[in-house]
């Protein structure tokens, strides 16, 4: 099972699958812009995307659109995590809505749906904000446009920008299915639906959609063009992406990553929460992974991407434990099961640690290490740029061939950590890798993308497969 169930990911059952999402970083100040032409309407259009947080410290726009600093309008997350609606015309705010509910769950997909129409009588009217499918009508701030009032989200001459506002507060996490509607007020169940078993709400087909004159469908599905329209508009250009970004991180699969209001103020969670990286040369941070693993048998790589002085760890850690962390890099504090191997060697191997002789002169920086946990037999088997340390063979059962850890099964879940101190940095890959993969193998149900081969029986880590194997 998961530690955590993502809300509106792969728990609903069948329907529309959305196959890639882009991965937004905004460290990178990456993002998609165009400038806008003559509009099929200034007054009347809808936003939708799907997004899934990364870094929930900073402000996250989800749509801007600007001409200049006094003529701009944007729809973000806030820092304190309420989603914002916020425009102003000649350096006068025209409008200001700001939710009294917080959104802060970084492993989950929201489906933001952002409607208006000025035209309307009735100011509520003009701008409505759906969250899962259902109306906000919850504000701490609430100010509406008056009617009639031209909005920069569409007004020839600007520019408009997913990931971004004109100030920057660039987005970091994930978007899928980015949609812009030029002329129409739709509701959300132009761009999905309650799946009818689990109440969930799911993406539906939106490519049969009247887009408008300014209006773009974004899917992401071409790795070199990831501001290609679908629809067959003017592309958007891509500002610091790249065909890494791409993702098969979806709403409709959504895949492990790791949390960054997990990591404290030691450690800092960048591209997708895949990449850690030591911010303090005096105290380490862990962070704890968005899902975790009781049954069945999953795979995962990672890279230290730079070792400094031993420290760096990897590994995973029962949920029953996980609130200690792990200290600092040399896992020398053995926490009853953790499972977990550093930079300098050592091991902690569920409350034992130990030196495992010539393992940290036997990987450099960009190697490629890959760790399967079989949880029904109870092991751990670890490989160095596919090689099994010990002649590991995670298909030996309950015999356990050369497993670096083994224990006796007990219903325990596990939950991917990593620690981080002085600078290290480690890259994670649970399918979606956050760095360029030379080869390209998946699991046995045909989803992932890594380096190495993984073990017949074994999974990537994604709500898909947890819910079959999990």
């Amino acid at each position: 099972m998961s530690l955590i169930i993502p809300a509106n990911s792969a728990a609903a059952s069948g329907g529309y699958a959305v196959a890639n999402s882009c991965r937004f970083n905004d460290g990178s100040s990456d993002s998609l812009t165009k400038s806008l032409g003559t509009p099929t309407s200034t007054k009347i259009g809808t936003f939708s995307c799907w997004v899934k947080l990364g870094n929930v410290t900073t402000e996250q726009t989800m749509l801007g659109a600007y001409a200049d600093s006094s003529n701009r309008h944007h729809i973000e997350f806030q820092a304190d995590h309420n989603i914002e609606i916020f425009g102003k015309a000649s350096n006068s705010t025209n409008m200001s809505l700001i939710t009294n509910a917080f959104f802060r769950d970084v492993s989950a997909w929201y489906n933001i749906v952002v409607a208006y129409d000025t035209s309307q009588g009735t100011d509520s009217n003009r701008v409505k904000l759906y969250v899962n499918g259902t109306q906000v009508t919850s504000f701490a701030t609430e100010t509406y446009p008056d009617q009639n009032t031209v909005l920069q989200f569409n007004t020839d001459g600007s520019t408009i920008a997913v990931g971004r506002n004109q100030g920057g507060n660039y987005a970091d996490g994930y978007m899928c299915e980015v949609v812009f509607i030029d002329g129409q007020q739709l509701a959300p169940t132009s761009f999905g639906e309650f799946d009818e078993d689990s109440g969930i709400w799911k993406p539906i087909d939106v490519s049969g959609l009247t887009f408008g004159t300014n209006g773009f469908y974004l899917d992401f599905e071409a790795s070199g063009n990831l501001g290609n329209d679908a629809n067959g508009g003017t592309d958007l250009t891509e500002n610091n992406l790249t065909a890494v970004d791409q993702s098969i991180d979806t709403c409709t699969n959504n895949f492990c990553t790791f949390m960054s209001h997990t990591s404290g103020s030691y450690a800092t969670l960048s591209e997708g929460g895949l990449i850690s990286t030591g911010n303090s040369a005096s105290d380490s941070g862990s962070s704890i992974a968005s899902m975790g693993i009781t049954n069945g048998k999953w795979y995962w790589e990672f890279e230290f991407d730079t070792q400094n002085s031993g420290y760096g760890v990897v590994g995973a850690i029962d949920t029953t434990a996980a609130k200690f962390g792990i200290q600092g890099g040399a896992v020398g504090y053995p926490v009853p099961d953790v499972y977990a191997i550093s930079v300098g060697g050592n091991m902690s191997d569920g409350g034992v640690s130990s030196e495992e002789s010539g393992w940290a002169s036997d990987y450099s920086n960009g190697d490629v290490l890959g760790m399967a946990f079989d949880m029904d037999n109870g092991a751990w088997y670890l490989h160095l740029n596919g090689t099994y340390y010990d002649s590991g063979d995670p298909t030996s059962a309950g015999s356990k061939t050369g497993a670096v850890v083994g224990w006796t099964p007990n219903g325990k879940t596990l939950v991917p950590i990593v620690t981080s101190y002085n600078g290290s940095i480690e890259k994670f890959n649970f399918g979606s890798p956050p760095y360029a993969i030379s080869s390209g193998n998946q699991d046995g149900d045909g989803y992932g993308n890594f380096e190495y081969a993984v073990p017949s029986g074994y999974f990537s880590l994604n709500t898909k497969n947890l819910a079959e194997y999990g």
